[in-house]
């Protein structure tokens, strides 16, 4: 059973996220789920720190870009979104090279508030970083209720 408002499909996901530092980053969404979402991101010169490693405020991007959209799935973007509060992160193991692979699942789906987990692999599959996105979950004004109502009667015609 899918936990999403509409019938999202990856390319979906994928015409609402790859913008802005989403895309100056590299991170790509490359699966869907009915609870879950998947997003790689190249560990490269510009998603390293000065030592030579993944920089944990990429990590931290690539977190909350994978539950930022998942908490918006699951509300109606017709009338509301939902807005980053509070993310925290631990960086595990170091890595620099290849990509890093994040997966968000849900810890709690409320009214107001929504708690995602995101996992964050190297390409061996080993977690280099554990992350924690809450989203508060606010009412659009009427200039949003117009542009969001637009975008998804635009992007789910296709």
């Amino acid at each position: 059973m899918s936990i999403w408002h509409e019938k999202f499909t990856l390319n979906h996901v994928i015409k609402l996220r790859n913008n802005n530092l989403n895309k100056h980053l590299g991170i790509e969404f490359i699966e869907l789920g009915g609870d879950f979402i998947v997003a790689r991101m190249p560990v490269e010169d510009h998603t390293r720190q000065s030592r030579g490693i993944l920089h944990g405020g990429a990590s931290c991007v690539l977190a909350e870009a994978l539950g930022s959209i998942a908490s918006n799935m699951c509300i109606d973007m017709r009338k509301q979104k939902a807005v980053g509060l509070e993310i925290n992160a631990n960086h595990v193991r170091p890595v620099t090279s290849g990509y890093v692979t994040g997966t968000t699942t849900v810890a709690s789906i409320g009214k107001s508030i929504h708690v995602w987990n995101i996992d964050i692999c190297n390409d061996a599959g080993k977690k280099n970083c554990v992350a924690r996105l809450t989203t508060a979950i606010v009412n659009l004004n009427k200039e949003e209720i117009k542009h969001n109502t637009d975008l998804l009667n635009k992007l789910l015609k296709h």
